[in-house]
């Protein structure tokens, strides 16, 4: 991939910004994004940002992807989140055997796939692979998603169990009408399950391998797009929302002028100190998130490129910086949804929908604050992080 193709999809993305910003609340009405932003990721070539390029992807560097998933979440919150969901879930997929990889990406390089990390199915070994059972939550994306990436406990016929993720088309599962939420009402994060459905041994990897990319049976690796599992999750979740913050600070700036405030003299609020004050601060803490996000980007390409790997207490470094870099998003939006007077909380206006969603993402359990400062936190001081989602 070229700087001047990536340039061109980047421009692409940027192109469809309006439209699913208009969409915003036809996406939010029937809680799953309109068909035409699914139509309008694929044509852009957002959907191949991280596909192999031997099926027609763009495998993309992961913060030329990132910078794809920020700059349609500018657009629209729940449609960056599906995005996030999609691009990261591809990248997923190139850690499972070529087999699995050719039954994804046979019919083109802009598969769509959902799927989380919660282990909420059970797996039993018969011939040639296993039969899957179980209910999968906030399955974000699910509602157009090609395939998915089920998280489930294999159960040994020797009382022993192990975390795999399994990789099961979408078809083969039943999506329960359970998403109706007060933030990412778009995502169409439903439930969705499986019933004792048949899956071969190829499309099944163990959470070890899929950790130390070392899964057997892939003919082509790429050690260049070598990341660990959860730095690629981390990083474009974060970038989902910093890509947020920047669609409310330009919302914030095409609004505002002109615009009075209300019960006193100001007959132009851009002209108010405190307002001046206020979207620079949200500004400065949009860039800063930015800034962090650089310096992960150059760390994780940088070591893959060296054919290493992040230590586990770098990738407990980066935990807590994306989580900070989703903090200080979530803090803009706040500023500017404060400034933005009553009649924000209008549905025709799009800035109460980006202040609830970047409300809702921040809550996601993997995106905490709280916890992911202090997995940094222990490492800096020199504990052992305590956890195995680095």
């Amino acid at each position: 991939m070229t700087t001047s193709e990536f340039t061109a999809v980047l421009e692409a993305a940027r192109d469809i910004v309006p439209t699913l910003r208009e969409n915003g609340r036809a996406s939010e009405d029937q809680r799953w994004i309109v068909d035409e932003n699914v139509r309008l990721l694929e044509k852009s070539g957002v959907l191949r940002a991280a596909a192999p390029k031997r099926y027609g992807g763009l495998d993309l560097p992961l913060g030329e992807a990132a910078k794809l998933v920020a700059e349609v979440a500018s657009g629209c919150g729940s449609t960056g989140w599906v995005t996030m969901v999609w691009v990261s879930n591809t990248w997923l997929v190139t850690l499972f055997p070529d087999q699995a990889q050719d039954e994804v990406f046979g019919a083109g390089p802009s598969a769509r796939i959902s799927g989380g990390f919660t282990p909420s199915g059970v797996l039993t070994p018969v011939d040639g692979g296993y039969r899957l059972s179980g209910t999968w939550r906030f399955n974000s994306g699910c509602r157009g998603a090609d395939w998915n990436m089920a998280a489930s406990v294999l159960h040994h016929a020797d009382g022993t169990e192990e975390e795999v993720m399994a990789l099961v088309p979408m078809s083969e599962f039943t999506i329960a009408d359970d998403w109706d939420t007060f933030a990412a009402a778009g995502t169409g994060s439903a439930s969705s399950t499986l019933d004792d459905v048949f899956v071969p041994a190829h499309r099944v990897v163990t959470f070890e391998h899929a950790l130390t990319d070392t899964t057997p049976g892939r003919a082509h690796l790429d050690p260049s797009r070598r990341y660990g599992l959860f730095p690629v999750v981390f990083t474009e979740c974060a970038m989902a929302c910093v890509g947020i913050a920047r669609g409310a600070l330009d919302l914030f700036l095409k609004r505002i002028p002109g615009r009075p405030i209300t019960y006193t003299s100001w007959t132009d609020q851009r002209q108010h100190p405190l307002t001046q004050v206020q979207v620079a601060t949200a500004a400065n803490k949009i860039a800063a998130a930015e800034g962090l996000a650089e310096g992960w980007w150059r760390l994780l390409q940088g070591r893959a490129d060296e054919g290493g790997e992040l230590t586990p207490e770098e990738r407990a470094v980066l935990r807590g910086e994306t989580a900070f870099a989703i903090q200080l998003a979530k803090e803009a939006v706040e500023i500017l949804y404060g400034a933005s007077g009553a009649s924000v909380l209008q549905k025709s206006v799009p800035m109460q929908r980006f202040f609830r969603d970047i409300e809702g993402f921040s809550q996601h359990a993997l995106l905490l604050a709280s916890t992911n400062l202090e997995v940094q936190g222990r490492v800096l001081l020199g504990l052992d992080p305590e956890t195995p989602f680095l």
